[in-house]
């Protein structure tokens, strides 16, 4: 099952300078409860940006880079991890997650009421397709912000 996570702002906000735009605690800590013993996705930017493995994850970065990376398995061809029989995160970025958005089956979004300056955007979608769940709304320094599931129907 191919599971996207992210957390986006107003106008699908993502990140700035390789760097994530929001740090909202609760949300890190939900990233964490969904994704530990799970194997998660990402490209090579995000892996840097992180800068190591995520612990208690199977960790595979997608890019065409000729590269050894310690503690991570490196993909080459999207199609191999659509073809991994488990749940899997895709944990970004912008390209990664527009590569995976077709066959995606959940959304796992952290929807912040904010609008910020951002060079990267989690791919609009058609949200009819899906039907929303949302977990919790809760705020963080006048923050407001909600855990929210999308299910392909």
């Amino acid at each position: 099952m191919i599971n996207i996570i992210a957390a986006i702002g107003k106008n699908n906000e993502l990140g700035k300078d390789n760097k994530l735009v929001f740090n909202v605690p609760e949300d890190l800590k939900y990233f964490k409860e969904i994704t530990t013993n799970k194997t998660v996705v990402m490209g090579y930017n995000t892996y840097k940006s992180i800068g190591k493995a995520l612990p208690n994850r199977t960790n595979i970065v997608l890019t065409k880079k000729d590269i050894i990376l310690d503690d991570v398995f490196i993909c080459n061809n999207y199609k191999d991890i659509l073809s991994i029989n488990e749940d899997i995160f895709i944990i970004g970025g912008e390209s990664i997650y527009k590569l995976f958005l077709p066959y995606a089956d959940n959304l796992y979004l952290t929807e912040i009421d904010k609008e910020v300056d951002a060079d990267t955007f989690f791919p609009k979608f058609n949200k009819n397709l899906y039907d929303k769940e949302i977990i919790k709304e809760n705020s963080f320094n006048n923050l407001k912000y909600k855990f929210v599931v999308y299910k392909r129907r």
